[in-house]
């Protein structure tokens, strides 16, 4: 893994920076300090969307009995052989099987039960007459087409046999995964324990939505934001606070045991408030601060203890991309999720230059139209609305300047998967 720059000695504030982390540095260091976390028990019923960790071996067969497909009528199919509509079968009716309440005993030969949808087929018997294709009058059942064996029945392990896998390790569970459990008869299944993440809101100006502020002071809305990303990455949000700008507030609420991540959005740039980096230092391991790409240039990383702490910029658009460039892939990981983005792709031809600059990533929010791919905005980190009329985002890699007309780019688009 590359060695990243060390920033842990230099208080960068009211100076800059002299240097830049480049991205595949910062993600190299994240993805070596991402082990999975350890299982926990959940009931069937709240699995979904949580991560297997133990692979679901079947201690039944679905189906444990030989049932019934369709509604109609159970007997051996060798006995309807040359049954038709001009040449009609009779058979007494022996009983009937409903699901929940088998037929007991033995079927006479030339025979049949009247069966419901699901219910065990009687011992002997191994074809179903669909209802449409039969009538009965007096005890006696008159069918109008022949059936194979086995047709119209679901044999023993037919959906799932006995001691097979029925679920793999590392399987994000769907409903119909939690369905399945649920038909082998389980409970409780062994899922990756869902990252505990902390979000810390500096800035003295700083009010939450829905109260009174200042002419001079701002809502927040980077928490808004950052809590909908968590909840879709699978984390778990273990507090959100807001601190102001007091180093010693800021470094307490860092500090504190309960975390697995810390996401804590402004204060990470070079300004006389920006406390973060350095009280990271102090407390742990400034890994890197500062990053080739736009925005979220001022973003940084490092650790405590354990705990994994993302400086996140304050203007929303880089707090945006820098969780969903670092943060984000680190959650993912953490509860076993695929470190890559959950945005759905597109490719699209770029319909007006897409300007970048080498030696930084640039990520650029589009629109996609009639003509094409066309960037919406290259600067503005704090036009969060730029977010919203946008369809997706291109990356421009450092590597590049840009992408001309006509170019196919990768479009990733503002949809949760």
């Amino acid at each position: 893994m590359p060695t990243p720059e060390r920033t842990a000695s230099t208080d960068v504030r009211m100076r800059g920076f002299t240097q830049r982390a480049e991205v595949p540095t910062a993600l190299a260091w994240i993805d070596a300090h991402t082990p999975l976390l350890p299982a926990e028990s959940v009931a069937v019923d709240e699995a979904t969307g949580r991560v297997l960790l133990q692979e679901v071996i079947a201690p039944i067969a679905v189906p444990e009995f030989d049932r019934a497909a369709m509604d109609g009528y159970a007997l051996r199919g060798g006995e309807t052989t040359g049954a038709g509509e001009y040449n009609p079968l009779e058979f007494p009716i022996a009983g009937h099987a409903w699901p929940g309440r088998p037929f007991e005993g033995e079927v006479p030969a030339g025979a049949a039960i009247r069966i419901m949808t699901g219910a065990p087929v009687p011992h002997g018997l191994d074809a179903v007459v669909p209802a449409e294709y039969a009538s009965e009058q007096d005890g006696r059942l008159a069918i109008t087409r022949a059936v194979a064996p086995g047709q119209h029945v679901g044999q023993v392990g037919e959906d799932i046999a006995r001691g097979s896998t029925a679920l793999a390790t590392g399987r994000r569970l769907r409903p119909q995964d939690a369905g399945l459990v649920a038909s082998l008869g389980l409970a409780q299944l062994q899922v990756v324990r869902r990252p505990r993440v902390r979000l810390l809101v500096t800035g003295n100006e700083v009010r939450a939505p829905g109260t009174p502020k200042g002419p001079s002071e701002i809502y927040d809305a980077n928490s808004v934001t950052l809590h909908g990303l968590v909840a879709r990455d699978g984390g778990l949000l273990e507090s959100h606070q807001r601190l102001g700008d007091d180093p010693q507030i800021i470094a307490q609420a860092l500090a504190a045991p309960g975390a697995d991540v810390v996401l804590i959005s402004g204060g990470s740039s070079v300004g006389a408030e920006d406390h973060a980096p350095r009280l990271l230092a102090e407390l742990g391991e400034l890994a890197i601060h500062g990053i080739a790409m736009r925005p979220s240039s001022p973003a940084g990383m490092g650790r405590i203890g354990d705990t994994l702490v993302f400086l996140l910029p304050g203007n929303p658009v880089s707090c945006l991309c820098a969780y969903d460039f670092f943060a984000g892939r680190a959650i993912r990981l953490l509860g076993g999720r695929p470190a890559d983005w959950p945005y759905p792709r597109t490719r699209a031809t770029v319909a007006r230059k897409i300007v970048s600059q080498v030696g930084r990533v640039d990520y650029v929010r589009v629109k996609i139209g009639a003509d094409g791919v066309e960037p919406l905005a290259l600067s503005g980190a704090s036009v969060l609305s730029s977010t919203t009329r946008a369809d997706g985002f291109v990356i421009a890699p450092a590597e590049s300047e840009g992408f001309g007309p006509g170019t196919d780019v990768t479009v990733h688009l503002y949809e949760c998967l």
